[in-house]
């Protein structure tokens, strides 16, 4: 279908959101490979990791985003 990447919970959250009438936007992190990509165990202290190290950018990216709103 065109995807390079397909998130665990994006879809549905964005489907549940827009039905409650609510506007989407999305914005992800892509952590780790899927299940069998990679030769690595799937950890989700791995997880959590990569989380930490992108979580400045994506407050700017966010702040950024919101302040164009105003």
């Amino acid at each position: 279908i065109g995807a390079d990447a397909v998130g665990m919970s994006t879809v549905p959250e964005a489907i549940i959101a827009r039905h409650a009438g609510m506007k989407v936007n999305g914005l992800s992190c892509i952590t780790n490979f899927a299940a069998g990509l990679s030769n690595e165990n799937l950890s989700h202290d791995d997880v959590k990791i990569v989380a930490q190290m992108v979580k400045t950018n994506f407050l700017k990216t966010l702040e950024t985003y919101y302040l164009s709103l105003n």
